[in-house]
């Protein structure tokens, strides 16, 4: 009984929140999530940046592998090598790439161990030491599985792991820009705000009540951009959301998109969908003003590449949003075969208030151009 006490006690500091610790979890589990390593140049507090306009960063998702748990993720290691050499480039340019985002699916299964410690933690590692950047991991349905509850005892499993390995990465408990006992989050950089939240629990009243209050209190003159990311996509054209509505993406459609209007969140960033895709979400806000909110797709980590299925109906969408003049364009359709929709990632510069897109294929996919070129400014 001393023992088990003992490692009870162990396991309870390493996840490094009591909300988690229970007696099963130390019974049955010897080995334990690595936490991912601290970036070399982490994030400075919000304050420190307030007069940063101009830099960088990465976006990207599911990059979970054939092979988890017995291999390092080969596709995803592509990407890891691309995005270095993307980070070494910028460097000394006015946009250094200062962190990484990610939309989720980090590993197959995520209440598997060794999936994580075998296959995704070194590649990560890279990027926070030889990169020396941040890495913010948004939760998918294969990390904590799809239950749509908080408590359910799969994802409990699932969600310790993630919470393992993300340990010196996100907000712990208690900080301000973090939900307790959630894996949502946030984080202030120059005059950028970033949400990550739990959208396989999209459900759940205490995260939309949590995240809706970080909204209200944010300091718009401080941050005049704000970018959410999550897994589920609100609007996509493959197997999950073509000719269907799944049941995360019919919350964040009818809960946290109106709110990010009200908001006026600029970027909304999803994986889920094996492919690159990107809507255009045109609406006026209380002012009158017009106003632009991006839906963007980035599921080309290593994952097996998904192709386009069918255009998704938003015509109630739309018309939910008629007050506000909604109007849904596409700007980039995936394609209908895998060659046609490669591995990628995508930077995003940020000029003052001005953003721009470019999406980097890799391997056999460089020189993917999506807008038929490879980038896009962000304008009215």
């Amino acid at each position: 009984m001393k023992f088990l006490t003992a490692a009870f006690t162990i396991a309870c500091l390493f996840v490094g929140t009591g909300s988690f610790c229970d007696p099963s979890y130390a019974q049955g589990s010897a080995e334990q999530v690595r936490a991912i390593k601290p970036p070399r140049e982490p994030l400075p507090a919000e304050a420190a940046s307030a007069s940063v306009t101009k830099f960088s960063f990465i976006v990207y998702g599911d990059t979970r592998g054939r092979r988890d748990g017995k291999d390092l993720q080969y596709e995803h290691s592509l990407v890891v090598d691309a995005m270095l050499n993307t980070i070494a480039r910028l460097d000394s340019t006015p946009y250094p790439i200062r962190f990484v985002l990610q939309t989720g699916d980090a590993v197959v299964n995520g209440r598997d161990v060794q999936q994580w410690n075998v296959s995704f933690i070194d590649l990560i590692n890279r990027l926070t030491t030889e990169g020396g950047i941040p890495y913010f991991l948004a939760p998918g349905n294969h990390d904590v599985t799809g239950a749509p509850t908080k408590d359910e005892p799969r994802r409990l499993e699932g969600l310790r792991n993630y919470l393992s390995a993300v340990s010196s990465l996100i907000p712990p408990d208690g900080a301000p820009r973090r939900l307790s006992g959630y894996p949502t989050y946030a984080f202030g950089y120059g005059n950028a705000f970033f949400i990550a939240f739990d959208s396989n629990i999209a459900g759940d009243t205490t995260q939309f009540a949590w995240l809706k209050g970080q909204l209200e209190g944010l300091d718009r003159t401080r941050f005049p951009i704000v970018i959410a990311y999550c897994h589920h996509p609100g609007f996509s054209s493959g197997g999950h959301g073509g000719n269907r509505v799944e049941a995360p993406t019919a919350v964040v459609r009818a809960n946290y998109l109106p709110l990010f209007r009200r908001h006026r969140v600029k970027m909304v960033f999803s994986g889920h969908e094996h492919f690159f895709e990107h809507w255009v979400e045109r609406y006026q806000d209380d002012g009158g003003m017009s106003r632009r909110m991006e839906h963007v797709v980035t599921g080309g980590g290593g994952a097996p590449l998904y192709v386009f299925t069918g255009v998704p109906d938003v015509s109630e969408y739309v018309k939910a949003g008629a007050a506000e003049k909604v109007r849904m364009e596409q700007l980039v359709r995936p394609g209908a075969t895998r060659g046609d929709n490669p591995y990628h990632y995508v930077i995003v510069k940020v000029d003052g208030e001005e953003l721009e897109i470019e999406v980097v294929g890799v391997d056999w996919g460089r020189g993917y151009q999506p807008y038929k070129s490879s980038q896009v400014e962000l304008t009215n």
